[in-house]
């Protein structure tokens, strides 16, 4: 009875002793599950803003409000909301496009990461140096359900800075911490858009201008 006890203690013992040590192992050591380990997680969440700060200052779903504003005003109220979303998910499906197929399609090409670096830098310098000097919001047009594919999905919330910044940002992070910097952004940008007639009203229109200038200091 006694040597049973003792063979039970000590098969328990080992039994702690192995959990002790797989405890100090990642739950996953290779590929996309290696994010689901605890040092890789804080990793992953350290490098976000790396990825999703650079992202929203491409984006600037506030600088899209002086032309988002009056064109919702014309509109049904039963309507913005699909609008909203209709933009979002254009925006959404083209950066992702992009961020799948522009890494192939520019490596074929022989078009590295530090290529990008300049090219992204230029266009984001001529876009924000051409809404600084603007007088003002270009007016919008007559209300239409294709103009929240374009110009409000696209080029205007997901244009060409942005998809050279994913494409870039790809080249230096893993996929999956561009494609979760990118749909926080999307998601930011829906309740931005979403609320875009309270923050009309409470800035006007002249903070609307300032808003969207200061966005692109």
């Amino acid at each position: 009875m006694r040597r049973g006890i003792a063979w039970v203690r000590l098969d328990f013992a080992q039994r702690r002793a192995l959990a002790a040590t797989t405890a100090k192992v990642p739950l996953y050591a290779d590929g996309w599950g290696t994010i689901w380990g605890m040092q890789a997680f804080v990793d992953w969440l350290k490098d976000f803003p790396l990825v999703f700060v650079p992202l929203f200052v491409a984006m600037s779903p506030l600088s899209v409000l002086p032309f988002l504003t009056p064109f919702l005003g014309r509109v049904a109220p039963a309507r913005r909301g699909a609008l909203v979303r209709n933009a979002m998910v254009t925006g959404l499906l083209v950066g992702l496009l992009f961020l799948g197929l522009g890494s192939g399609i520019f490596s074929l090409l022989g078009i590295a990461v530090p290529d990008f670096l300049v090219a992204g830098g230029t266009v984001l310098l001529a876009v924000a140096l051409k809404d600084l000097l603007s007088s003002g919001p270009e007016a919008p047009p007559a209300p239409d359900e294709l103009m929240a594919v374009v110009p409000i999905g696209t080029p205007l919330l997901v244009g060409p800075a942005t998809i050279s910044l994913l494409i870039m940002l790809s080249g230096l992070h893993s996929i999956s911490l561009v494609i979760a910097g990118f749909v926080a952004n999307i998601f930011l940008a829906w309740l931005v858009f979403s609320q875009s007639a309270r923050i009309g009203r409470f800035l006007g229109t002249g903070g609307l201008l300032a808003l969207s200038k200061v966005t692109y200091l």
